[in-house]
């Protein structure tokens, strides 16, 4: 799909700018002529020869070097490329943008080009929170600018929240979604996917409720996943601080009653992966908000549908239906007594022990539980748990006999 494509890659001042190493790997793997105008402060994190090895291309840094402009000036750099990909785009470049100023020579070609641009936002949490950064980014929107990430996570600053630039992976998969004309041709096309994502939330009164630690994260990560892979993809999320993944039709619930509706809308698909951490209970919520008293009110419980099963007991299951397990204990045995009573294909169970830094973390440690036995994975991080996952799935028999049914 992208061979023979032509990308200008701007490189911002970011941290985040060691991942555009990987980045242009991916992209040549893949047939992908990538020139680079590296700006002054990305200069400060990658530098022009590790981003030359790579792209193979002389790197570009400066507006007024005579040599460049008389060779590929600026205007002909912006507007030899088939797409203009700005990473890290920082607060900094993203207001440039906006502004339209041209002061440097990544500016000056993003003002002069007539082709599409896409950006990915990599910042402090805080900044990217900012009015004016919300601001920057509805208006680059506005003038079609195609946006990707961020993600949430840890910051090399210490802070923790959205601002973390997207992963290669998914960069290049939104790359592929733009040359396709928002379509992937894969092992998946043609399927439909469902995914169920984060937590659920329960409310007691006006501004409480019971849920739980779930980020969403390798939910996200595993619709990006299907996606890439050219499934139709649905997305049934809990609140998280997570952007939508490209390609992936979101819908936003709170409560598990909510889930489950949802889930059900979205069928028939052909594979299911619930891996939302569903609160068990729920409560019958007050209308006003539940005052302090002398003794503590009791809360009565109610237990919750069971998604997974229900979705795994219709007669238009999908083919393949995928649990999770998130165990404290005994991982192996909870995972295969939850596998047998919730009538589904595969668990993958995983110990989210507070040791572990699993649950809200970057990386996993999965164990695939069928009935034919168990396959213990190494720890990685929650993208290729996602990757490595929907490969498999996509391989399976059951797809191919329902197929031919």
């Amino acid at each position: 799909m992208l061979d023979g494509k032509r990308i200008l890659l701007i490189i911002g001042g970011g941290i985040a700018a060691y991942k555009c190493l990987e980045l242009i790997r991916r992209a040549r793997e893949q047939g992908v002529a990538v020139r680079v105008i590296l700006t002054r402060a990305g200069e400060q994190f990658v530098t022009p020869l590790s981003v030359g090895s790579l792209s193979g291309e002389r790197v570009f840094t400066d507006l007024f070097s005579l040599t460049d402009e008389a060779e590929m000036g600026h205007i002909e750099l912006s507007r030899a490329a088939d797409l203009i990909v700005v990473a890290p785009a920082t607060a900094d470049l993203m207001a440039r943008m906006t502004s339209g100023l041209a002061s440097d020579l990544a500016t000056a070609a993003l003002l002069a080009t007539d082709k599409p641009v896409l950006v990915v936002p990599a910042m402090n949490v805080r900044m990217w929170q900012h009015p004016a950064t919300r601001r920057n980014l509805d208006t680059l929107r506005q003038d079609g600018v195609t946006v990707v990430g961020p993600n949430e996570g840890d910051m090399a600053c210490g802070e923790y929240g959205p601002g973390r630039m997207a992963e290669p992976a998914e960069i290049l998969a939104a790359i592929e979604r733009h040359f396709a004309g928002g379509v992937i041709e894969g092992p998946l096309s043609g399927r439909k996917v469902l995914v169920t994502a984060g937590p659920t939330r329960e409310p007691i009164d006006p501004v409480r409720y019971i849920a739980n630690r779930s980020s969403g994260r390798q939910g996200y990560a595993i619709a990006a996943a299907a996606a890439r892979l050219g499934a139709e993809t649905v997305l049934v999320s809990g609140p998280v601080e997570l952007a939508p993944p490209p390609g992936v039709t979101l819908v936003s619930v709170e409560s598990a009653r909510d889930m489950l509706e949802a889930a059900t809308a979205a069928l028939p698909a052909d594979i299911a992966v619930f891996t939302a951490a569903v609160a068990d209970w729920r409560v019958e919520a007050s209308r006003d908000k539940i005052k302090k008293r002398a003794s503590p009110r009791a809360l009565e419980l109610t237990e919750n549908p069971d998604i997974l099963k229900t979705i795994a007991n219709r007669p238009d299951r999908p083919a393949v239906i995928v649990g999770f397990a998130a165990e404290t204990e005994n991982v192996i045995d909870n995972a295969k007594a939850k596998l047998a009573a919730k009538n589904c294909d595969l668990i993958v169970a995983n110990d989210v022990s507070p040791a572990t830094k699993i649950m809200g973390g970057m990386r996993n440690t999965v164990h695939l539980v069928t009935r034919d036995g168990v396959e213990t994975w190494p720890e990685m991080s929650k993208i290729e748990v996602a990757e490595r996952l929907m490969e498999r799935l996509a391989s399976l028999p059951e797809l191919s006999r329902k197929a031919a049914e």
